[in-house]
């Protein structure tokens, strides 16, 4: 069809983004749709087991990543959803939030969630970012 834009999958080069039964993130035209991301290296081990700092920190370098593959940066983020085990605990997770976005010009939305896919996830964050909308 005319006019079509197909969808390319991103995956950094992680040997658990081989494994996953998904793409890490897609892009469709200049818009990039990054999966959920949790606190795991590119080998698949967990970071920061317990701390909910180390997690988001992890979480965002991973979301990074992701955009790097489109040749997109953090800049070009207009949407996240954030996903935490523990409100009690959101301020941790919203000091590096803070630190990420420090401008905190995207759309935001947060829940809580009783358990994600592993009880040693504390947080899960999936972004939108449209290529060069950032500043």
């Amino acid at each position: 069809q005319i006019g079509v834009t197909k969808k390319v999958a991103l995956n950094p080069d992680w040997p658990r983004a081989a494994n996953a039964g998904f793409a890490m993130g897609m892009q469709v035209g200049d818009t990039v749709y990054v999966s959920g991301q949790v606190a795991l290296d590119g080998d698949g081990n967990i970071v920061g087991v317990g701390d909910m700092s180390a997690q988001a920190r992890q979480v965002f370098d991973n979301i990074e990543a992701v955009l790097a593959e489109a040749g997109a940066t953090m800049a070009d983020i207009v949407k996240i959803t954030t996903y935490v085990t523990d409100m009690a605990r959101y301020a941790e997770y919203n000091a590096v939030r803070a630190a990420v976005f420090p401008d905190a010009r995207i759309a935001s939305a947060t829940v809580t969630s009783p358990r994600l896919v592993k009880p040693e996830y504390l947080v899960e964050v999936e972004a939108t970012a449209v290529i060069g909308s950032g500043p």
